[in-house]
């Protein structure tokens, strides 16, 4: 359809009845204008990779589970509507606390912090964390988890994340808290793009202090990662926010197609909630549309929707629609196939080198 014409749907008056359910606001929202157009849209594009069975990867930057998102994360797991995760390791530790029981309350954003740290509460804009309570009592508790009786063979993120929700499971209070313990149960993988860059890794330093190892196999999981792209009918992302997280899952297209030669194509699918702006020529404000170039999506115009706003309020509009409207499906159960999925591309690879694919492009 030619967007040069004058066509399209009718913009409604719009009229709210107090009788409104979710899928009738996501409606209002995706006959209007501007962002909540996108919103709706997103919604409905959300809907979309559920019913055509899309293997589906949730990506969460910045700290999202000091505000309670963790429990949407978990539901989404729980219906079938995540398959595997990439995130922060501030989401991983952060979200420890509400299965240890640990104290995290709401705050004030104006607020002195000096006046804070004289206190020991720690500040997430408007969230309190108790610096000994909460903070060193989960470093307590990470430091036991991966202390001397942690293998020294190399790991991936993935296998970090499954054994602490395994221990979550095991020991913690509230296990029914954590949305890792809820991936562990699940077999639904969880990356950390960049557990450097973490309390996680933090409270490893303890132990190497004392000569104990940690070989963290970075290489083998950026394959693990194409490889469930590789293997999936469809494939698609729900980003909130971008940096690191939205980059490691978009780069499972480079990955296949330039550096292995695959020719996949990218992503069918990819929903984006950002508040960062393109013209800065930062990841996290980059077009989905620019993905096209470095192969990292299918179609530069269809099968993506980009909402500029704050993933607090779009994320649990997107969810609620989805778990309201689509029924449950079975989980695939990712992370017990890894090792599977990861042979059946080596093998792909070796049968067809990248070098015959390359020359055979080049007579094309």
């Amino acid at each position: 359809m030619d967007p040069h014409k004058f066509h399209g749907k009718n913009i409604p008056h719009i009229k709210l009845e107090p009788k409104m359910t979710i899928e009738d606001l996501v409606n209002v929202f995706a006959s209007s204008g501007y962002n909540g157009r996108q919103l709706g849209d997103a919604a409905k594009l959300y809907a979309k990779m559920i019913e055509e069975d899309a293997t589906i990867c949730l990506t969460v930057s910045g700290a999202m589970t000091p505000v309670g998102f963790g429990g949407i994360i978990k539901t989404l797991i729980e219906r079938g509507f995540v398959d595997w995760i990439v995130t922060t390791g501030a989401n991983v530790y952060h979200e420890d606390h509400f299965a240890w029981g640990l104290p995290v309350k709401q705050g004030s954003f104006d607020v002195d912090d000096m006046k804070l740290y004289e206190n020991e509460i720690v500040r997430i804009r408007d969230v309190y964390i108790k610096f000994i309570e909460t903070l060193e009592e989960q470093d307590q508790l990470i430091q036991k988890m991966f202390g001397k009786d942690f293998p020294d063979k190399p790991f991936t993120t993935a296998e970090f994340c499954n054994l602490m929700g395994k221990i979550s499971k095991e020991k913690s209070k509230h296990p029914e808290k954590s949305f890792i313990v809820t991936a562990y149960d699940y077999d639904v993988p969880v990356y950390i793009s960049t557990i450097k860059d973490s309390s996680l890794a933090l409270n490893l330093a303890v132990h190497r202090l004392e000569d104990k190892t940690y070989n963290l196999d970075f290489v083998r999981e950026i394959i693990e990662q194409a490889a469930i792209v590789y293997d999936s009918r469809k494939s698609g992302i729900l980003e909130l926010g971008g940096g690191v997280p939205k980059n490691t899952a978009q780069q499972t297209g480079p990955l296949l197609d330039q550096i292995l030669k695959r020719n996949d194509g990218g992503q069918d699918y990819i929903i984006q909630i950002t508040d960062a702006r393109p013209d800065t020529g930062g990841l996290s404000g980059a077009t989905l549309q620019e993905g096209k170039s470095w192969g990292k999506v299918q179609d530069a115009h269809n099968g993506m929707v980009t909402v500029y706003t704050d993933a607090t309020i779009a994320f649990p509009i997107l969810a609620l629609y989805v778990i309201s409207n689509q029924k449950t499906r079975n989980p695939k159960r990712i992370y017990k196939k890894l090792d599977k999925l990861y042979e059946n591309l080596s093998k792909d690879y070796f049968k067809n080198p990248a070098d015959k694919i390359a020359k055979s492009k080049k007579k094309d």
